[in-house]
């Protein structure tokens, strides 16, 4: 999860690019051959990457239209960067296939359901749009924002003064975390930030709102470590700042309910059918910082992040302080899956097959 909005800050170039966005991604900064080298920093360690080698930048969809990036603008009295009044998706493509698409856009339209928005654009007219998009780009490994915001009105904040919402989509690479963090694992610490309780801006709508999420990543990167831990009003463990958090314990596998106040993810719902299709107890249960203290393992998960093994939180060694046996399974099964299960992107590519000439190192 990262910065909702078309503000981008152009970053170093050639030289350093190739080392910097990391092995994760290197394959997918190849299928960007014939692009602009350089990259998009948008928040401490997260990166889009931007084309290599050539003219041309990204080609942007934007209200009904695909646009070099250079145009892709929307207006200063938007609601969607005056008030953070929007919902938005962050999905991936892997392999020429567009990984839970259907969920992604479900959950999308579900959450401009909840803050009364109308999407111009009916549900298998926008999976067009983010595969179209992907195409433009001439990509097969991508990670894909799409938005929606509340649209143009004026400087007061009703949104009935904005007659049509704003619709654009990305598709480019992201990077979360360093690469070798996925090896060795991610060290978090638990933030004073807390979820925003569901009354006031319910953690279940993917909403530009992210002020709630970016004041916990602040204070993990003034620890110095890669992931903040976030309690409910309760005092429960919600999520991190951009995943959702699950625990191993006696050969469970455990994580929060969603009505505690987390996001639904995507990748967390995957992992879930991963591990029961091995047999995995899967639990949904409340628990605190204590039992993530005394865990076997713990991992997070999102799109974004993808899955990523935890091993220490708050200075305490969780479980033998490595990466654990059932985290690199889970890993290892969802790599799989992402290589195999989805909607194609291009006519060539068929789901549950791996299409080697499209592969990108991880």
């Amino acid at each position: 999860m990262s910065a909702r909005f078309l503000i981008l800050t152009p970053v170093s170039a050639t030289a350093s690019f190739s080392s910097s966005v990391g092995a994760t991604n290197r394959g997918a900064v190849k299928g960007l051959a014939n692009r602009r080298a350089g990259f998009f920093h948008i928040l401490p360690g997260v990166y889009f990457v931007h084309g290599v080698g050539g003219k041309i930048g990204l080609i942007i969809y934007l209200d009904g239209e695909y646009v070099p990036e250079e145009r892709a603008k929307v207006s200063v009295f938007d609601h969607g960067l005056l008030y953070g009044d929007g919902v938005f998706e962050g999905i991936r493509a892997y392999n020429g296939l567009a990984f839970r698409l259907k969920e992604h856009l479900e959950r999308l339209y579900a959450s401009a359901k909840h803050i009364a928005l109308e999407i111009p654009l009916p549900m298998a007219a926008m999976e067009e749009v983010v595969l179209e998009t992907v195409r433009r780009n001439d990509l097969r490994d991508a990670y894909i924002r799409l938005v929606v915001s509340r649209g143009k009105g004026d400087l007061g904040l009703d949104p009935r003064k904005c007659p049509r919402a704003t619709v654009f989509c990305i598709a480019a690479a992201i990077e979360l975390y360093p690469a070798e963090l996925y090896d060795r694992g991610l060290e978090m610490v638990t933030v004073a930030t807390r979820r925003n309780v569901s009354e006031a801006v319910n953690p279940r709508v993917k909403s530009l709102n992210y002020l709630n999420n970016i004041l916990a990543k602040i204070e993990a990167n003034l620890a110095g470590v890669g992931e903040g831990l976030i309690l409910n009003h309760e005092g429960y463990v919600v999520e991190a700042t951009g995943d959702n958090v699950f625990i191993v314990k006696e050969g469970a596998l455990i994580t929060p309910p969603p009505y505690l106040g987390l996001l639904e993810g995507v990748t967390r719902n995957a992992v879930i059918g991963l591990a029961r299709r091995r047999g995995i107890e899967v639990r949904e249960e409340v628990f605190t910082r204590y039992e993530i203290y005394n865990a076997d393992e713990c991992l997070l998960t999102g799109t974004a992040a993808e899955v990523i093994p935890v091993v220490r939180l708050d200075g305490r060694p969780i479980g033998s302080g490595h990466p654990g046996e059932m985290s690199k399974t889970l890993i290892a099964d969802f790599h799989r899956l992402t290589r195999t299960e989805g909607v194609p992107v291009y006519q060539e590519v068929t789901p549950g097959e791996e299409n080697v000439s499209c592969q990108a190192s991880r």
